[in-house]
């Protein structure tokens, strides 16, 4: 019989609405429940395409005997990290600093009142490595709790009272300069693996945040170093296994220092950050290597992700079946040399191994190698090798494909709206362009309520119950910042400045002008989260303070500028010590020593000297240039306001800090306006 799980939204509860366990949704009822049968609640949270979550889940959620234990004794919550992440972040928070590690699965005890007093991750059904079984940790909770309860309660009281009063150092209000963003290049210098690119040791996770503070930070100084820097790492992870070489897009992370082995779930977030990233990369270089990346990348989100009401899918699972029922992580992607031969012949297959690296005793497990490309001597025929290929394209289309877990969120559904909507214009693919206001449009017409509020999620075109969190508000707003830039229509000004109200009044500490992650007025937790670095994605404080910017530069709105200002001051602190983990703000603050630049494009719509005067400024390569694009006398966008043709021809103007250039009608005159 389903459990309360069986009508939520979430895949990933969803997986667990047949467990034997009796789940409950994370709801102020289960925590009454617990108090009235003075039990404990055992917290887990995951998410779908989390591959130690499917084998905790397996081994001990569906045993019955565990579930019986488990639902004698406790009251059982899950919750999907990604529905939830002001759940998971102070939940988590307390896992690294009971444990000094955290991931997932998250497994965290509470008292009825939802404060924590013991934590794990993933627990075996077995002791194991020095690890306790899961029937053992629940044996010695419930054993603590029936007998030595006073001493449980002291325990998580001093757990929530620490959490409560840990304080992030703001630094000052004052914005990060030349200095901090000079010591934040040379901390990445000394983290930067020259051998191999990208930064630490393994498991190596792509960059995205930081590359895009190299690129601004080489277009506003002219450094070379973070431009190699960012040119490489890119080169490395497009030429390892973390890349998907027949079908585009990036895995999660890599196992190894080599980007060799993937962690094969890919990610709606890290695909639409690195579409931009390696679409930027080619705004800067014009490398080959990175067009073809940024637009396989982005046709992989289009043709995987993309969900019936246009949206797109959270992420594609690492695990699928290998064939024989057996759910193996990266099987439908590796391959062996037999497998080669099979549907190439054994000439082909000779060369695809060589041209992917295949080798007979593998990359990965049991034989079976990632495919890579590796750098070698000699020149392949080109056509040979979009023939190999497309077969093997289509041989693996015939594999069981990987689970999909098709919640649409709405931050990331405002990333990917940013990458398609500048890969789409840098490329003239308009499809692309349309993919990105389709997403656009299902978030307004379906997480936007009338009092212009965002939902985190929805699937299959129903809205999910929870609120939205700052950085559903900031990358939204970025997403829709980047398609005013783009088409010229002033709605997605609008749109994005309705939900950078929200930020103002309802996330942003009046006095300090820190963020936080949730509004004033959400849910109460034992504590309000509140984090400015990056992880897998950027902050939503960062975020927000980019969207804000922008935003400002686009309408000259004095209390968004002051507001991106003022969260900038954390950055001030962070960036000189811990770069890599506030990138985004850093890239923020490259804008804001920038100006950023405003640039206003007027003239008919279906001019070519318009056109190509919006696309020069488009391609400009100046740290956070906002863009506005109009007919003369338009007023859809703020920044066209009182912008004349030039002797009848269209025009461009150029504006920082206050101070306009003289408009220009030629393209390369715009071009060096936007480079010096």
């Amino acid at each position: 019989m389903p459990n309360r799980l069986a009508h939520e939204t979430s895949p990933y509860l969803l997986q667990h609405a047949d467990n034997p366990v009796d789940w409950w949704p994370w709801s102020a009822e289960a925590f009454e429940e617990a108090r009235k049968r003075g039990v404990p609640v055992l917290l887990s949270v995951g998410y779908s395409s989390c591959h130690w979550c499917h084998v905790m889940a397996h081994e001990s959620f569906e045993d019955q005997e565990t579930a019986d234990y488990l639902n004698a004794h406790f009251v059982n919550i899950k919750v999907d990290r990604e529905e939830r992440p002001d759940v998971d972040a102070v939940y988590m928070e307390a896992v690294q600093a009971a444990t000094g590690q955290g991931g997932w699965p998250m497994t965290v005890f509470l008292t009825p009142d939802a404060e924590p007093f013991y934590f794990g991750t993933y627990f075996p059904p077995a002791p194991r490595h020095g690890m306790p079984s899961f029937r053992q940790v629940l044996e010695g909770v419930h054993s603590a709790w029936a007998d030595r309860r006073d001493e449980v309660a002291e325990v998580a009281g001093k757990i929530a009272r620490d959490l409560a009063g840990r304080e992030i150092s703001y630094g000052d209000t004052t914005v990060p300069g030349e200095e901090e963003l000079a010591q934040a290049l040379l901390g990445l210098t000394r983290e930067y693996d020259a051998a191999r690119g990208g930064f630490g040791g393994a498991p190596k996770f792509p960059p995205s945040m930081v590359i895009e503070f190299l690129l601004r930070h080489h277009a506003r100084t002219g450094s070379e170093g973070a431009l190699q820097m960012a040119g490489d790492t890119c080169e490395r992870m497009a030429r390892g296994g973390i890349y998907d070489q027949l079908g585009g897009g990036f895995a999660r992370y890599s196992v190894d220092r080599e980007w060799v082995v993937p962690h094969f779930e890919k990610m709606l977030y890290d695909n639409a950050l690195l579409c931009r990233v390696y679409a930027h990369l080619w705004r800067t270089t014009g490398s080959d290597l990175a067009r073809r990346v940024a637009l396989e990348t982005a046709d992989f989100m289009v043709r995987e992700l993309r969900t019936n009401e246009g949206g797109f899918a959270s992420a594609l699972d690492a695990d699928s079946d290998d064939g024989t029922g057996k759910h193996v992580e990266g099987a439908y992607y590796v391959w062996t040399p037999r497998q080669l031969a099979d549907v190439l012949g054994d000439e082909d297959a000779e060369l695809a191994a060589q041209y992917f690296g295949v080798t007979e005793e593998g990359t990965f497990e049991e034989g079976a190698s990632v495919l890579q490309l590796p750098q070698q001597e000699g020149v392949f025929d080109a056509e040979r090798i979009e023939s190999v290929k497309e077969r093997l394209r289509r041989a693996r289309a015939e594999r069981p494909a990987p689970g999909r877990d098709d919640k649409v969120v709405a931050a990331w559904n405002g990333l990917a709206i940013a990458a398609l909507a500048e890969t789409g214009a840098y490329f003239d693919r308009p499809d692309l362009v349309e993919a990105a206001l389709g997403a656009a449009d299902l978030l307004v017409r379906l997480h936007l309520d009338e009092r212009t509020r965002l939902a985190r999620t929805s699937k299959d075109g129903q809205v999910g119950v929870n609120a939205g969190v700052l950085e559903d508000y900031a990358d939204v707003a970025e997403g829709f910042l980047a398609l005013a830039s783009v088409t010229g229509e002033g709605v997605w000004l609008e749109f994005a400045g309705f939900l950078l109200d929200h930020v103002l009044v309802r996330f942003v500490d009046e006095e300090s002008g820190a963020l936080y992650d949730t509004a004033a007025d959400a849910e109460k937790l034992i504590r309000r989260p509140q984090d400015p670095t990056d992880s897998a994605t950027p902050s939503g404080w960062s975020a927000a303070a980019g969207a804000l910017l922008s935003y400002a530069a686009q309408t000259g709105a004095e209390p968004h500028r002051v507001a991106a200002e003022r969260a900038l001051g954390v950055v001030k602190a962070l960036g000189p010590r811990a770069p890599r983990f506030i990138a985004w703000g850093l890239a923020t603050a490259e804008a804001l020593l920038d100006g950023p630049r405003e640039v206003a494009v007027v003239g008919p719509a279906d001019a070519p000297a318009t056109r190509e005067l919006h696309r020069t400024a488009l391609l400009a390569t100046a740290p956070g240039a906002v863009v506005a694009v109009g007919t003369p006398g338009s007023d859809e966008l703020p920044l066209l306001a009182d912008r004349p043709l030039v002797e009848g021809e269209p025009a461009a103007y150029v504006c920082r800090r206050f101070t306009c250039d003289a408009p220009v009608t030629d393209a390369g005159s715009l071009r060096e306006k936007l480079v010096s």
